[in-house]
């Protein structure tokens, strides 16, 4: 079979992605103009009266009172106040927290490198505003400038307007997607833009999205899609047995040769091999005549775009989502009418309005209609012929009356407002705090209120999970290197730096990788807490209120010196570390990478003092007398050694009778001083040898 050319493989690609681009917009479409409508109105003066309101109250006062932006920046307020942090957990226990504690510090450097938190909150805000927001994750060179340099780090880009640019499969069920097939981004450019960078757009049309296709071309902007398809593909990996009987696996695809050869010749040995499904994620750039670009396989096992839902559910097998404006319109549309209709009323001063024939007005009709505004001291009106001819004055033939305001309007009125305390949560309870309340009270009534925020507070904790979940695994694949210095970040937020991939020897004597990002699987959990500057202060009201009952004058020292650790202001930075090195010192926090190196710098460097001078002196005169008292019990041993010779080689030279005779007679001398009748100065002396 000949291989497929590029162009028709490409023509494939976009022959397969228009269709489900058509899909995803006639799906969603209902859905994705209510929530561009719902952020309008929360969002942008003069958006609560569009539509045929405004048609009905032209030349009409318009008053808008905006609760709905109240409500909405409360929840958003309190999410700000208590972050959501993703924490790696081991799956195989102990021997994998230092690995997940190092994939949390490159996951906390990479959200602050990337200002993580402009995506994140953006998506939260378009998600509880209209229902939809997310954020991306990608792939950026560390140092773009840097030719030489390949290394890499995940970024957290934002998404503005995701409920018209992010269209995910229709028939992805899950909450974070991962069950999707294909996804597009779609991005609008500027003509100028887009032929600087593809050419001329061939697609041209004059209606941006209907509901049954997408327009990738307008008078004001063309659009671009980038276009991820998931797809699986089969993957032969080998199970091998080193020579001391371990299991390793290997990807064939990733064995050369070479490779193969080195660990046949250290004993390794293939056991056996098995086809296995690998889950690949590829990127397009489309436009609406084609694919402008085919990046290739990204890094990862998810695509990489994570979506945040206000709420969310399926009707009917339809997907629907809303945030928190969707059911306060109503409310606040009628209440902004009956406080126009009031304001209107008002306005007219409930002064009665005269009544004149043309022919008395003429000529004067502009400074009564003005006199409101210029107070004049008198009027003028035309007198009316008779039937003579002659003027007869004559005063307004009439008058109007001011409207009365009904009763039904005044309680319809009301019933609006109650409705708006209703469904976006009566504000006032929590901001007022009387003095004569308990604290249970007002702790009860803030609880109250948060749970209005509590569904927004969690869906956006399952897209932090997901997102770190893709972090993870971008990271298996991007950060599997060797020798690669990288930032990191602890919970506290101080920055140190960690080795990646450095080679050690294990108990084996078998050359590992110490820091192994690719072998890193972890689950993924949530906490939602404050952010740090409120961590910081909470801790510091903790450790306040616990000194007085601490006692001990060292535990003292280190809850002040925590407490001084977690001060905030600006400026303190510096003196918080000086704190944080202290607690080091204390062995209360453990020391960091640059601790360690500084310390063994300042040892290496350190000059000894006088009594380390002292001390040194007199272990090396300890050492020397040391020495000495040994050469002298070496000199007495010989000696021994030598008079112990000596004795033996006179007893040799004794004759045997004589030997005999003088045992026989120490004998006796013993026996004598055993029945105390002899002492031992009775024993003989020793015979003396033949002398020369």
């Amino acid at each position: 079979m000949p291989k497929q050319s590029k162009s028709d493989r490409l023509k494939e690609v976009f022959d397969r992605a228009m269709p489900r681009m058509n899909e995803c917009v006639s799906a969603t479409s209902d859905q994705r103009e209510q929530s561009l409508e719902d952020r309008r109105f929360c969002n942008i003066p003069g958006a609560q009266w569009e539509g045929v309101l405004a048609e009905q109250f032209a030349k009409r006062p318009m008053l808008e009172i905006n609760k709905v932006n109240l409500s909405v920046l409360r929840i958003i307020n309190n999410y700000r106040n208590n972050r959501i942090d993703a924490a790696f957990t081991s799956k195989k226990g102990a021997e994998s927290e230092e690995l997940a504690e190092t994939c949390a510090g490159l996951y906390r450097a990479d959200q602050e490198d990337s200002s993580a938190d402009e995506a994140f909150d953006n998506a939260f805000e378009e998600g509880v505003g209209g229902g939809m927001g997310a954020w991306r994750l990608t792939a950026q060179y560390e140092d773009e400038y840097d030719e030489a340099s390949e290394e890499q780090r995940i970024r957290f880009e934002p998404i503005y307007d995701a409920d018209c640019t992010v269209y995910f499969d229709p028939s992805a069920k899950k909450y974070d997607k991962s069950d999707a097939r294909f996804c597009f981004v779609i991005t609008g450019m500027s003509h100028e833009a887009y032929e600087e960078e593809y050419g001329e757009p061939e697609a041209s049309f004059e209606r941006p999205v209907t509901d049954d296709g997408f327009d990738w071309s307008t008078t004001d902007l063309a659009y671009v899609g980038e276009y991820f398809e998931v797809a699986e593909k089969k993957v032969k990996v080998s199970k091998f047995l080193t020579f001391d009987g371990k299991v390793e696996l290997h990807n064939d695809d990733d064995l050369t040769e070479g490779e193969i050869a080195k660990m046949s010749d250290i004993g390794t040995r293939r056991v056996s091999t098995k086809t296995v499904r690998k889950r690949v994620v590829r990127k397009y750039i489309l436009s609406g005549d084609g694919v402008l670009e085919d990046c290739g396989e990204i890094a990862g096992r998810y695509i990489p775009i994570i979506p945040f839902y206000g709420k969310r559910g399926f009707v009917n097998g339809t997907e629907w989502f809303a945030g928190h404006v969707r059911l306060a319109k109503d409310p606040s549309r009628l209440y902004n009418m009956e406080l126009s209709v009031f304001a209107e009323q008002a306005a007219e001063g409930g002064t009665r309005t005269p009544i004149f024939t043309p022919e008395q007005i003429n000529g004067h009709g502009e400074d009564w209609a003005s006199k409101s505004v210029k107070r004049p001291a008198y009027l003028l009106v035309n007198a009316i012929l008779g039937p003579e001819g002659n003027e007869t004055p004559m005063g307004p033939i009439g008058y109007s009356e001011p409207a009365e305001v009904p009763q039904a309007l005044i309680a319809l009125m009301e019933l609006a407002g109650r409705d708006i305390k209703e469904i976006l949560g009566n504000q006032e309870g929590g901001d007022e705090i009387k003095s004569n309340i308990s604290g249970e009270v007002v702790e009860a009534v803030q609880t109250r209120l948060d749970m209005q925020s509590y569904i927004y507070i969690s869906n956006f904790a399952k897209s932090i999970r997901h997102s770190a979940k893709v972090w993870l695994s971008m990271a298996g694949e991007l950060y599997d290197e060797e020798e690669r210095t990288m930032k990191s970040v602890d919970e506290q937020g101080s920055a140190d730096f960690i080795d990646i991939g450095r080679k050690v020897i294990d108990e084996d004597g078998r050359p590992v990788r110490e820091v192994d990002i690719g072998k890193a699987q972890f689950d993924v959990s949530v906490e939602i807490g404050p952010a740090s500057s409120s961590r910081r202060q909470a801790t510091v009201r903790a450790l306040t209120e616990m000194l007085p009952h601490v006692t001990d004058p060292m535990d003292q020292a280190v809850v002040t010196t925590a407490i001084l650790r977690n001060q905030e202001g600006e400026g303190m930075g510096p003196v918080r570390e000086y704190f944080r090195k202290k607690l080091v010192s204390m062995g209360v926090e453990e020391p960091t990478d640059a601790d360690l190196a500084e310390a063994q710098k300042k040892a290496e460097n350190r000059q000894p003092g006088p009594q380390e001078n002292y001390m040194a002196a007199a272990a090396d005169n300890e050492r020397a007398q040391a020495m000495e008292s040994m050469a002298d019990a070496e000199e007495a041993m010989a000696s021994a050694e030598e008079k112990r010779a000596k004795a033996a080689a006179t007893l040799a030279s004794i004759p045997r009778e004589d030997r005999r005779a003088a045992a026989e007679e120490g004998e006796k001398i013993i026996a004598q001083v055993r029945s105390g009748t002899g002492t031992l100065t009775q024993m003989p002396r020793q015979p003396q040898g033949p002398r020369p």
